[in-house]
């Protein structure tokens, strides 16, 4: 927790410090009021005047005016301040989070990045903005009110540290056991997550194949789960405030019991000795009060401390987290688009085996390089290399004759135009999602126009009342498969790139949108370098290179004539898609 705080701007810093000082001002009014009480008892059992009685009752009111005006100042503070720093740590765990990797990412999981961004977060800030009132508060009045008493009476104070002991106890077993149990409900709040998230992400297919009690019995099984954690967690919660509130009420009688008994120990010619301790008594009482109300606040905090520390463990095992690609330092090289794969291998994390071994292969600028195998042959894993989703086991990955890992961030995708095999698409505009990103491309009307028109999304876009400015939602729901892959491939062109990577991307294609897109980029792009994943022998069969793989391994590479002629697993897709007329 106190890692987490150290992400604080001085903001709310000194938001917090003026806290400090108003409650230690707050807790100085409130325990003016017991000595103002003596004073206001010793004048009413000695007669005192009427004036001077309602002097020490207008400073009482003072005093409880002041307190409620400096709570009030206090919990504007300290709101301010929790929702400060939780937005500061908000924004830089979204931050890191879009700066870290898929390898990272797959071992968080979706669903417990957003648990950690949202629900995570709230925790702490709640334990911020009651423990800046609460955590400060409470110590300073039991320690002025402790020492207020100290030297009055040896027996109350015995009496009141006895209270005090037993309070602790109460407060350090019930953290011990719950701390634990709090970890357990945060995973499963992750797991509550991921399966709401999958139920709502796939709707259609659950009412497709009538598995809606089936995923009900999904989610109740992390909600059970859940739910008897939290039942353990209140049950012991449920003990702890009847246990402050008999050691209030008890100590209070106590003290009660033991004062009257110290009281009639005095004789009763000792008029003034007799005053004095019925007036200590009292005093005692309230004080030892404060303190027992000290600790109950302390209770109150401790109820969420064990959980935000547990919320803070998490954020911290995201943000500690260090992104395991790293960016280089070359900006500028002396080729131009070319992509060579010098016998490359790759291997997920945790994986036992490589997903890719000994590829190697160049394309020179304006070549056009397609990527061809069964499912899982590691087409995707190929050239998810050239963009740095991942990097390689062995061997090297040159962009422009310079290894990937050497580029700076910027410099490298500005070469790329990566179009992936699943279209994305953001909610906003036509235009938001064609000039998504960051590029050296201008941003200019023309330029959207000729990537809209390349793509071949012209068509359908045109058609639309409000054509680039027509609302996308959010993943693109409004529009169909194809509609998505065209506009997916319009951001890819519209930051006019050295290289375009199209990752299975027109697979929602019809053959003829496929056909007239093909030679659009033949013709206008005749300079840029292409490099195609297909599953279409038509898409791939004029390329000037082909690879097929098999199992991670390139086991053929050459034209679509040589390949034809010495590779039975080309030979094999192609005859399987085309008929003898077509390929001849």
């Amino acid at each position: 927790m106190l890692k987490l705080l150290k992400n604080m701007r001085r903001k709310e810093v000194l938001m917090m410090l003026l806290c400090t000082v108003l409650v230690a001002v707050q807790v100085y009014f409130d325990l003016r009021l017991p000595d103002y009480m003596t004073d206001l008892t010793t004048l009413i059992k000695t007669s005192g005047a009427t004036a001077d009685i309602l002097s020490v009752g207008a400073k009482m009111l003072g005093c409880t005016l002041a307190s409620a005006v400096l709570a009030v100042g206090c919990g504007y503070l300290a709101a301010k301040a929790a929702s400060g720093f939780s937005f500061t740590v908000r924004e830089k765990l979204f931050r890191h989070v879009m700066d870290i990797g898929s390898e990272e990412m797959q071992d968080f999981s979706v669903a417990s990045l957003i648990t950690r961004t949202t629900n995570d977060i709230t925790q702490i800030q709640m334990i911020v903005a009651m423990g800046l009132q609460m955590m400060i508060k409470s110590p300073i009045m039991a320690v002025w009110a402790i020492i207020k008493i100290l030297g009055k009476s040896w027996e109350l104070s015995a009496v009141t540290v006895a209270f005090v002991v037993v309070i602790c106890a109460t407060i350090l077993t019930v953290m011990s056991i719950c701390i634990p149990r709090f970890r357990i409900v945060q995973k499963l709040t992750d797991q509550i997550n991921r399966v709401a998230r999958e139920n709502l992400t796939g709707i259609n297919v659950v009412h497709a194949f009538n598995a809606e009690q089936y995923q009900n019995d999904k989610f109740n099984k992390p909600s059970l789960d859940m739910m008897n954690v939290q039942v353990k967690n209140q049950k012991l919660f449920a003990l702890v405030q009847p246990t402050m509130t008999l050691g209030m009420n008890g100590l209070a009688l106590a003290i009660y019991w033991l004062g009257a008994a110290l009281v009639n120990n005095i004789a009763l010619t000792n008029s003034a000795a007799r005053l004095t301790m019925f007036s200590n008594v009292l005093v005692f009482s309230t004080y030892a009060t404060y303190v027992v109300m000290s600790f109950m606040m302390l209770v109150m905090i401790f109820m969420l401390l064990p959980q935000a520390q547990v919320s803070a463990e998490r954020i911290n095992e995201v943000l500690e987290r260090k992104a395991n690609i790293r960016e280089g330092s070359v900006s500028e090289c002396k080729e131009q688009g070319t992509v060579e794969f010098k016998n490359v291998s790759f291997r997920y994390p945790h994986a036992s085996e490589d997903e890719l071994s000994h590829i190697s292969f160049r394309v020179n600028k304006g070549e056009t390089l397609a990527v061809i195998g069964a499912t899982g042959s590691g087409k995707t894993t190929l050239v998810s290399l050239i963009p740095r989703f991942y990097d390689a086991t062995e061997g090297e990955v040159l962009v422009d004759g310079v290894n990937v890992r050497d580029y700076t961030f910027d410099a490298l995708y500005n070469k790329l135009g990566y179009v992936t095999q699943k279209a994305v698409l953001f909610a906003g505009s036509i235009r938001d999602n064609v000039y998504f990103g960051e590029s050296e491309a201008p941003t200019d009307d023309e330029g959207l126009a000729q990537a809209v028109e390349l793509s071949q999304a012209k068509e359908f876009v045109d058609k639309l009342p409000d054509g680039t400015q027509h609302h996308v939602a959010q993943m693109g729901r409004n529009m169909s498969g194809g509609q998505k892959q065209r506009l997916s491939i319009a951001r890819a062109l519209a930051r006019k790139p050295e290289i375009l990577v199209f990752d299975d991307s027109f697979s929602a294609l019809d053959y003829r949108t496929d056909a007239k897109l093909r030679e659009g980029l033949s013709k206008q792009l005749h300079d840029t370098t292409k490099i195609i994943v297909a599953q279409r022998i038509s898409t791939i069969r004029h390329a000037d290179k082909i690879i097929v793989l098999d199992r991670g391994e390139a086991v053929g590479i050459g034209t679509h004539e040589e390949l034809m002629k010495n590779c039975d697993i080309y030979r094999e897709i192609a005859t399987s898609q085309l008929s003898a007329a077509e390929l001849a």
